[in-house]
């Protein structure tokens, strides 16, 4: 079993941008912080990824696997095995999510 991703969770696109999570969770904690869902908002800052010399950074995440089994309020939860996409504005997907942190004291299928 993998840890369950926190609002304190460190997530990365292949770029270097970096994740930033917006929770509507506020009911349950792991590791103090708010416990990250599927339907939650994933938005990145700083992305330099670049086509030829046009700017087309990573601006949200998309998760396409998620746990299988865990929810909090009704969605399934997101743990360090989980795989999310980082998508562009155009929404082409530019590689995963790379998650470098998260708690380690509640995890979850």
């Amino acid at each position: 079993m993998a840890g369950l991703l926190n609002t304190s969770s460190t997530m990365m696109c292949p770029h270097g941008g970096t994740v930033s999570a917006i929770s509507s969770n506020t009911k349950t904690k792991a590791g103090g912080s708010y416990v990250l869902r599927s339907s939650d908002t994933f938005t990145i800052a700083g992305c330099p990824f670049a086509l030829g010399s046009t700017p087309h950074p990573c601006v949200q995440v998309r998760w396409v696997q998620t746990s299988l089994k865990s929810k909090v309020v009704n969605n399934f939860v997101l743990t360090a095995d989980s795989v999310g996409l980082c998508i562009a504005a155009d929404r082409a997907a530019q590689g995963t999510v790379l998650i470098q942190m998260t708690q380690s004291q509640v995890s979850g299928l």
